[in-house]
């Protein structure tokens, strides 16, 4: 073999080895990488594990120190006004827990809680609760967000009636108008539309849904609430 021909084999290996380095360079640089991103996954699977945990330690704490202070408040009021004030708060810190959760529902869940939750707090004021509830009604899931807006909206309305209607029932009908849920809830006791914190709350969780919300003198002479938002669409 030539000197010459034997230096052209030789260049021929050196670039194929430097190929094969370069492959194997990049492999190893690939496998890094990829290790790096599990690396950083487990880190961040650990880092939200460790924060659900803290969170529901903490839910726990609320609930079990806050919630048995709202409950003594409940059995020690004088009033049915004052123990349903305490027992409001006490929701609102349950549904507080619950949104941060992200507990899903639907519709008709979450409707069927408000009409418990109502049923209890009119029946401990001794006011009676007329559902009407049409037939047929969608049933889409609704967001953390949007089942609070609706409970508090409710819950607001719940209260006005019980501290300042001085009403004997209350009537909440439910329907549906084209993609519009509709929520009426007329008191048979005096005409209360005030304009305070409760009811600008109210005007803006209605803002928060899309929807409207209205006040005007009841049937029966109290006050009727009428809310107004647009559904999501149920999927297929």
């Amino acid at each position: 073999m030539t000197t010459a021909l034997s230096l052209a084999v030789f260049g021929v290996v050196l670039l194929l080895l430097a190929a094969s380095w370069r492959r194997e360079r990049r492999a190893h640089a690939q496998t890094l990488a990829a290790l790096d991103r599990e690396r950083r996954e487990r880190e961040r699977e650990i880092g939200e594990q460790a924060a659900a945990q803290e969170r529901e330690r903490i839910y726990h704490d609320l609930h079990d120190d806050l919630g048995a202070k709202l409950l003594s408040l409940i059995h020690a009021a004088t009033t049915p006004q004052q123990a349903d004030q305490a027992r409001a708060v006490l929701q609102d810190l349950r549904d507080t827990v619950s949104r941060s959760r992200g507990t899903p529902g639907t519709l008709l869940d979450v409707l069927a809680d408000i009409r418990s939750e109502a049923r209890q707090r009119l029946a401990a004021a001794q006011i009676e609760l007329r559902w009407d509830e049409a037939d047929g009604l969608p049933d889409p899931p609704l967001r953390s967000e949007q089942s609070l807006h609706l409970h508090r909206i409710v819950r607001e309305a719940i209260s006005n009636t019980i501290r300042h209607a001085q009403a004997a029932s209350l009537r909440v009908r439910v329907a549906c108008r084209g993609g519009d849920l509709l929520l009426e809830l007329t008191d048979d006791g005096h005409l209360a539309i005030a304009d305070g914190s409760g009811t600008r709350g109210m005007r803006q969780r209605a803002h928060e849904l899309a929807g409207d919300i209205r006040w005007t003198a009841g049937t029966a002479g109290g006050t009727k609430v009428v809310l107004a938002f647009p559904l999501p669409v149920a999927a297929g």
